[in-house]
């Protein structure tokens, strides 16, 4: 059995909880600016001290409302200041936040307050507050509803005027270590979502021990970063838990069609994202140049800037080659850079593997991208690769505070100070994901090599079998196939099947570049698209550039395209745009019998 651990470097403290992150940074830099908001064309800060000052007052308001310490608390919000706002004044208040996706439907919301037992619900838009209304009453228990759209938040200070500080300093010390700091929702990938109880000492042990660890991220002079991703999901949760903690100077942007600017304007140090946005920037890039007649420079740089990083791994950089690289970096790479901010340095990846060729090319670029490993039930990173101890193509070293083992089977098993204390009301779900000596069953399959390095290879319950007996990881055909510029979403098939297929979506917001760019009509439908020459020959080249990671018996052979997008809303996607494979393989049924024919097993092999 593989294992690798990484011993604590910050020595947990029983009786500390969130709240004392915030005590301690206003404590050593008052004046240093925590958050910066928007205005104007320009960005407004607000220091250690002030944000404290606006907890306090909030958490008074929810004192005053009747929220009561250990109360579960609904809270429906896009990615903004006022967020992490609310978030911290509800542990000032001694109350649980339980998050819920903004994407969230009626009938999903229903569940979380159900099952979670929440007291209240605060929620940002009249379009929350309408999906709130049409299950009010399934939900008799929840008792307290505000409304930010109609100043909730502003009533909420002003009415908390006659709480004293003193009461607030008592709620705010009455959770320890062990105890409940939020209750976060499983995405619901793999059924139906299960709250998972992550304690104060959970965040509190990580964020101490991750920045001591990422200091040349987060505790540098200037370090700051623009948050875009969701915070109801953990991962952006902990970062904003981090950032405090470090003394980081924190933007957010929910707006991804404005990201570009935001950045320009705000010039973060260090970004937070999933693969996903970092394969879009090199794609869009790459159909901007094309348009421009530029697109063979482009290729040829970034050609140029995988070589670079992949002779610097190899321990030297020839001649030429650093030569070419000093053109490029001067022609292409600085525009990118420029795009990006023009301060960024380091980038943390989640949620799915970044290919290769995309890592290589954004080191030589100037920004590393630290891949990490982690779920809801480990508070966020388990693994991270470090700026000191980084292997493009990994999801880094355990972080300090953890032990990382490969079971028999394949499966990554975890026990640390981030793994979570249990699934709420759910005994017989927390007994299944814990071994008898106390480590957790991820469900992910991985390895560790000599280093210990993690590298994931897919997911234990998504293991193909095929007729032949041939077992495939998905995730290995779908994430290099995912990286070409028009495909959307790529979900492999051929359980029980004579070979490996393929259900693929076009990408609806470059798809109209790509075809403009080849000569071909910008509006063409997804009907269209999905027969059409060009575009079957361009998917065909993503299939076989898949198809070059794996053996011939695990290579797809067929595959077709879908006429329509996967999204949250046809329960074809998590929150955290993951694909939910048992739905898409229900709704497509008769798709994925018809790559197989009557009689799959003399079905000819012959790609469609």
């Amino acid at each position: 059995m593989q294992q690798s651990e990484t011993p604590i470097l910050i020595p947990s403290v029983p009786e500390d909880n969130i709240t004392d992150l915030l005590e301690q940074r206003v404590q050593a830099t008052p004046d240093r600016a925590l958050f910066s908001v928007p205005a104007g064309e320009g960005w407004r800060d607000i220091s250690a001290r002030d944000f404290r000052e606006q907890v306090v007052a909030l958490a008074k308001g929810f004192a005053a409302a009747g929220v009561e310490p250990g109360d579960r608390i609904a809270f429906v919000c896009k990615t903004s200041y006022e967020w992490t706002l609310v978030d911290f004044a509800l542990h000032y208040a001694g109350a649980v936040m339980v998050p819920v996706y903004e994407t969230s439907s009626a009938l999903q919301m229903h569940w979380i307050l159900e099952d979670s037992g929440a007291r209240g619900i605060l929620t940002e838009t009249a379009e929350h507050a309408a999906r709130f209304d049409e299950i009010r009453d399934q939900a008799p228990g929840v008792t307290l509803d505000w409304r930010m759209d109609e100043g909730a938040i502003d009533a909420l200070r002003g009415s908390g005027s006659s709480v004293a500080d003193e009461e607030i300093e008592r709620r705010r010390g009455l959770a320890v270590g062990s105890d409940m700091a939020t209750l976060i929702y499983t995405s619901g990938s793999t059924g139906r979502p299960k709250g998972c109880v992550l304690t104060h000492a959970n965040f509190v042990d990580l964020a101490r021990n991750a920045a001591t660890a990422l200091s040349d991220v987060v505790q540098q002079p200037g370090s700051s970063t623009l948050l875009f991703v969701t915070l109801a999901h953990v991962f952006a949760r902990f970062i904003s838990v981090l950032a405090v903690h470090g003394g980081v100077r924190v933007g957010h942007q929910a707006d991804t069609t404005q990201l570009l600017p935001a950045l320009g304007s705000f010039q973060p140090t260090f970004l937070l994202a999933v693969p996903r946005v970092f394969e879009k920037v090199y794609n869009s890039a790459e159909q901007k140049t094309e348009a421009e007649g530029k697109g063979k420079i482009f290729r040829a740089a970034a050609k140029v800037a995988v070589e670079h990083s992949e002779a610097l791994d190899a321990g030297k950089v020839p001649f030429m080659l650093g030569l070419k690289f000093k053109l490029f970096d001067k022609l292409v790479y600085a525009k990118l850079r420029e795009r990006l901010g023009g301060k960024v340095r380091f980038a943390v990846s989640g949620s799915a593997p970044l290919s290769h060729y995309l890592g290589h090319f954004y080191r030589s670029l100037g920004v590393k991208i630290l891949e990490g490993y982690g779920l809801t039930e480990t508070t966020a990173p388990v693994t991270v690769n470090l700026p000191d101890k980084f292997k493009i193509g990994t999801v880094g070293p355990a972080l300090p505070g953890h032990t990382v083992r490969i079971a028999e089977d394949g499966e990554i098993e975890v026990k640390g100070i981030d793994v979570f204390k249990e699934y709420w009301n759910n005994p017989e779900a927390t007994q299944a994901v814990f071994t008898e000596d106390g480590f957790f069953r991820t469900g992910d399959l991985g390895s560790l090599d000599e280093d210990g390095y993690l590298s994931i290879t897919g997911r234990k319950k998504e293991i193909i079998v095929t007729a032949g007996g041939k077992n495939v990881a998905p995730a290995a055909l779908e994430d290099p196939i995912r990286s070409n510029t028009i495909i959307g979403q790529v979900v492999v098939v051929g359980d029980q099947k004579p070979f490996i297929s393929a259900l693929i979506t076009l990408d609806p917001e470059m798809l109209p570049v790509w075809l403009n760019n080849n000569g071909e009509d910008p509006n063409m439908s997804l009907d269209e698209a999905a027969v059409h020459p060009k575009v079957l020959a361009e998917v065909q080249s993503a299939i076989d550039h898949g198809n070059a990671f794996v053996s011939r018996a695990e290579s797809i052979r067929k595959f077709t395209i879908l006429p329509t997008e996967f999204v949250e809303a046809n329960g074809h996607l998590t929150p955290k745009m993951s694909i939910k494979r048992d739905n898409i393989l229900r709704d497509f049924a008769g798709e994925i019998a018809a790559l197989y024919g009557d009689n799959p097993q003399t079905e000819s092999l012959s790609v469609k």
